[in-house]
């Protein structure tokens, strides 16, 4: 397999006999260069002796030398550069788009290397490098969990630019749609984003000082003031009030059916997220800048912790009453919001405006929240790992998500040290 090769060529996992090429060249590895994930070789800026003389160039793998030709290679000036060509089957000269041959050095996967990576691949335990993870020194770990934060930050700040581009720089309107987004808490994610994507901001802005005005926006973009409930009078005037709004501005609302209610908590019911969603936006004005200045994690839950108007004390939905009940956000809840809202936005400013105490106060942020606790978090937890911080558990959602459920072992320093160990 041609990844095992790339693994192997990597971490100079070769053989204990000198390496040469298929003419019989001696081979000397100073550098195995830089592993390249996009189009072009596979290794940049390799350092490598061909008999005595030191070459500086890339490196391309192949399973089998003739697929050089399949992929069209010998035509591409890309691949001129290529100073080693390796494959566990040498079956054809290979050569450059001036007919140059290319050296080639028939290189195989070791047998324990490539039975252990099987055995990664079809264990049906989770994660299957369960066995040696309660013996990884605790460098390795801070370093893997480190660098897959990072990773995180960098998805989610790449999704935030998008937003950014949409909005035209608007970063107050960003914020708030993925805030948006993020009251969905999963299960109504996409449909608070294209709710969210719906809102005009500049038309109830006009509005702001009107809480009735504001959830009148806020329902009717949702597509939840199409029901007859005369009898209910509040229902009743926001209806009204959305009819001249809708007029006014030329409004588009949303298809109300991408809502979900199946085995929700009534407290969750998108009634519920959007009436506190209008209470923070009537209450707070420059929501992002009050985010930026914050300091700590308990002004950040004191700037985002939400009420509703004094309707929905009674109510999940419109038209039925239920025990009162204060609707505001847990901690638990708040926490998530830190996490998958507040932090990125903060990471993603950072690196907009080139300042690096705010990247560091993100980062600072997480590392004060507690874990979250999902299936993820209380598997790896389980498997012997510690998860005791927002950064541990982001680390391991980044790790299960990108790396675990795609199969990419050779791409985990977890499933390197699992590889590397000899029964």
């Amino acid at each position: 397999m041609e990844q095992l090769l790339h693994y192997v060529w990597k971490y100079k996992i070769f053989p204990l006999t000198e390496l040469r090429t298929s003419t019989g060249a001696s081979v000397e590895v100073i550098d195995p260069g830089l592993s390249n994930m996009h189009a072009g070789p596979d290794f940049f800026n390799a350092k490598i002796k061909i008999d005595g003389t030191l070459w500086v160039g890339n490196v391309e793998i192949h399973s089998i030398s003739s697929d050089w030709y399949k992929h069209n290679h010998h035509t591409d000036k890309a691949y001129d550069s290529v100073i080693l060509h390796i494959a566990s089957e040498v079956n054809e000269d290979v050569r450059r788009s001036d007919g140059v041959a290319i050296p080639q050095l028939k290189l195989e996967c070791p047998e324990h290397i490539r039975l252990r990576y099987d055995e990664l691949r079809q264990a049906d335990m989770r994660p299957p490098c369960y066995s040696i993870l309660p013996s990884l020194p605790k460098l390795t770990v801070h370093s893997w969990f480190s660098a897959l934060q990072a990773e995180r930050f960098e998805q989610k700040t790449a999704v935030i630019k998008e937003r950014l581009k949409k909005l035209d720089n608007h970063w107050e309107d960003t914020f708030f749609i993925t805030l948006a987004r993020n009251f969905g808490f999963g299960v109504n994610g996409d449909a608070f984003e294209t709710w969210a994507n719906l809102l005009s901001f500049r038309a109830i802005d006009k509005h702001r000082d009107n809480a009735i005005q504001i959830e009148a926006f806020f329902f009717g973009q949702a597509g939840l003031l199409d029901e007859d409930l005369k009898e209910d009078a509040y229902y009743a005037e926001l209806q009204k009030e959305y009819r001249f709004l809708k007029h006014k501005f030329e409004l588009k609302q949303m298809d109300a059916t991408l809502w979900r209610f199946l085995r929700m908590r009534p407290g969750n019911f998108p009634h519920i997220r959007i009436a506190q969603l209008a209470y923070l936006y009537g209450r707070e004005r420059g929501l992002f800048s009050q985010i930026v200045d914050a300091k700590t994690v308990s002004e950040i839950r004191q700037i985002l912790s939400v009420q509703t108007s004094l309707y929905w004390k009674e109510r999940y939905i419109f038209g039925k009453k239920s025990p009162g009940k204060d609707k505001t956000l847990g901690k638990g809840s708040l926490d998530l919001i830190v996490i998958n809202t507040v932090v990125p936005f903060l990471y993603a400013y950072g690196l907009y405006k080139g300042d690096e105490q705010l990247c560091d106060k993100a980062t600072s942020f997480l590392e004060e929240v507690k874990a979250e606790k999902n299936y993820i978090t209380r598997m790896w937890d389980g498997a012997g790992l510690p998860v005791n911080t927002a950064a541990d558990s982001q680390a391991l959602i980044q790790l299960q998500k990108e790396y675990c459920d795609k199969k990419k072992c050779l791409y985990c320093r977890f499933g390197y040290e699992y590889l590397r160990k000899i029964k």
